[in-house]
């Protein structure tokens, strides 16, 4: 595979590439960011059970209380 470089810049979030450089459709390109810097994503992942047999003691149960309009 044949790599070849060239500089191009970012503009309203799209690359611009050089002018006289025309790429076919469906070209795959790869993109290197020098000397970029992003700030760190935390995530939280979901809890997991470490036995999925209890999940039963996790069921909710939904209650519907009237309202009681004499308070």
């Amino acid at each position: 595979m044949a790599i070849v470089s060239f500089e191009s810049v970012i503009e309203n979030g799209q690359v611009r590439l050089p002018a006289h450089l025309r790429l076919p459709d469906k070209t795959k390109v790869y993109i290197l960011i020098p000397d970029l810097e992003t700030k760190q994503v935390s995530r939280i992942p979901s809890p997991r059970l470490l036995h999925p047999e209890q999940a039963a003691d996790f069921k909710k149960e939904v209650i519907e209380v009237k309202s009681n309009a004499t308070l």
